[in-house]
């Protein structure tokens, strides 16, 4: 019987044409090509040389794996999707907080420009250039990937800072004061120590993509920190050191949807911004009772809508700021006050009615003026006065208001 002969099979051939000569060199050069890559590293990167030993370590890593992925993308190309574990494996998060991403490219351009500048090492002159092809092709790839890195830190970085903003923002509308909320406000890198402005309105109906970073524009324009909340279909402005408040806070009015905007009294911190919130929330419920309105328009100026609709807060406001200091003043400005009001706003009614001159019901009308802030002879600052008149009387005698200075926003 005749004895068939086997020939042993060949070895396997390295995919997409690349030279086994040139392949074997390569994964014996790996270690020379890593530490070359760590020498010129510290010559060409002053940066690199000043970071922390720990992260150094993290980059050289990267660059020792780009060294060793570059011969096995050699052998076998494949999609980057190689790149993005093989060469950066678990660094992105340390890569990104460490370097940029201009600087994670000059990285790579110096491992790229090792590997490339050995080429006449690796093989010879007949196959250098599809080497050097392949090393162009390979930087290529990893510069992609590098960028897919960043660009996926950074949605996650944003989708992190957007639910950290929102946390913030929630927990000043219910009033939170705590630690942790001021763990959050630092976390979500509010800086600045001035006043703080709270904005509340309806958001667009059918709002662009890019409407949330257009309002953080142009907010980032006339105020130091902003925060941006989003609930349902209203929008709240968080900033803090607003400049030129009236101009700005009307050019961000345009921004809301349609119907009113309210913002609150100024609050000294971000942490004490919370009744702020909730009287610009209080003036945005009964701000509908007041068509003519301006916008946007104070939670202040809506006090007496806020006291028909329930607001407690507002009717101690009204009696603190308003009914006591003008009981406190004597001299019978509140007595002439009510006189006024209630004989259609005529000096000469008013000045029969006390047996005064019109001359003294004028003063005691300035002298109204000059402790509450509110004019009686203008129609809607009357009629704010007049509500206080009401609430006051009816204000139970021995039940103190908390006395606190209020200021007209």
């Amino acid at each position: 019987m005749p004895v068939t002969r086997t020939t042993p099979p060949a070895a396997a051939a390295p995919e997409n044409g690349a030279d086994p000569l040139i392949l074997e060199r390569l994964k014996a050069n790996i270690g020379k090509l890593s530490t070359a890559t760590l020498k010129q590293l510290d010559v060409s990167l002053p940066w690199y040389r000043g970071l922390r030993p720990d992260e150094r370590s993290a980059l050289g890593m990267v660059a020792q794996k780009g060294i060793a992925s570059f011969v096995n993308w050699y052998e076998r190309p494949a999609s980057p999707a190689w790149v993005l574990s093989d060469v950066f494996g678990t660094a992105p998060t340390e890569l990104t907080r460490a370097i940029s991403l201009q600087k994670a490219l000059a990285l790579i351009r110096v491992v790229v420009q090792v590997v490339e500048d050995r080429v006449p090492e690796l093989a010879a002159g007949s196959v250098q250039g599809p080497l050097r092809e392949a090393v162009l092709r390979y930087s290529r790839e990893v510069a992609f990937a590098a960028a897919d890195v960043y660009a996926r830190a950074a949605e996650t970085r944003g989708a992190w800072d957007t639910r950290l903003e929102a946390l913030v923002v929630d927990a000043i509308l219910r009033g939170e004061s705590s630690d942790a909320l001021r763990s959050r406000i630092a976390a979500v890198g509010w800086t600045s120590t001035a006043g703080v402005t709270v904005i509340v309105g309806s958001s667009p109906a059918d709002p662009s993509p890019s409407f949330v970073n257009e309002l953080r524009r142009v907010a980032g324009r006339l105020a130091e920190d902003t925060l941006v909340g989003i609930q349902g279909d209203r929008l709240i402005l968080v900033l803090g050191g607003m400049s030129e408040k009236s101009g700005a806070l009307a050019r961000l009015a345009d921004l809301f949807g349609t119907g009113p905007v309210v913002y609150g009294p100024p609050a000294d911190s971000l942490v004490d911004a919370g009744p702020s919130a909730q009287a610009a929330f209080a003036g945005l419920t009964a701000a509908r009772a007041w068509p003519a309105a301006p916008r946007p328009v104070a939670a202040d100026d809506l006090w007496p809508e806020r006291v028909m609709s329930g607001d407690d807060s507002a009717r101690k406001a009204l009696v603190r700021s308003i009914y006591r200091p003008l009981l406190a003043a004597s001299n019978g400005l509140a007595e002439t006050l009510s006189a006024y009001l209630s004989l259609g706003h005529s000096l000469e009614a008013t000045a029969r009615e006390l047996f005064v001159h019109a001359n003294t019901v004028r003063y005691r009308l300035r002298r109204v003026c000059d402790i509450t802030g509110w004019d009686p002879m203008l129609p809607r600052e009357a009629f704010v006065l007049q509500t206080a008149l009401v609430v006051g009387r009816l204000a139970p005698a021995g039940k103190a208001v908390p006395e606190r200075p209020a200021t007209r926003s």
